[in-house]
């Protein structure tokens, strides 16, 4: 097999989102450092933004995982994905994205706030509707 058809073969179109994830934080990380490319860049800040933009990867593949982990199995145990007990978490967690964004401007802060609202609410419609299951099972 040819080394091209090999790379061909390995490369995922995720692969294209971590290199954007990994670019937006090695970028604004050194935006930061060095206050909009008017300072010097120290190697300190290189190496500060090439840890950002990892931790940026990083911070993309698990939320990207955990909500498609959730989607997976909600529909694996026999939901739909239109369903409301699956789209209030998911609404919850973009509502908590977009209020956090317009109070504090800030991105990261934005999407902690929204992924800890979608985890928050899921728990809760997953303890709701546990009850309710185990409650019109007992009456039957």
């Amino acid at each position: 097999m040819s080394l091209h058809r090999r790379f061909r073969d390995h490369l995922r179109p995720w692969y294209l989102l971590d290199a954007a994830a990994f670019l937006f934080g090695t970028g604004s990380s050194l935006w930061r450092d060095t206050a909009g490319f008017e300072t010097a860049l120290t190697p300190f800040a290189l190496v500060t933004a090439v840890v950002a933009g990892l931790f940026a990867v990083l911070v993309l593949r698990v939320t990207v995982g955990n909500l498609r982990g959730y989607a997976v199995e909600y529909a694996n145990a026999g939901g739909r994905w239109s369903d409301l007990a699956f789209l209030v978490p998911v609404g919850g967690g973009l509502a908590g994205v977009v209020v956090t964004y317009a109070v504090t401007t800030d991105l990261g802060a934005a999407a902690w706030a929204g992924f800890w609202l979608f985890v928050a609410v899921a728990g809760v419609v997953a303890v709701a509707a546990s009850f309710l299951a185990g409650y019109r099972g007992s009456t039957a």
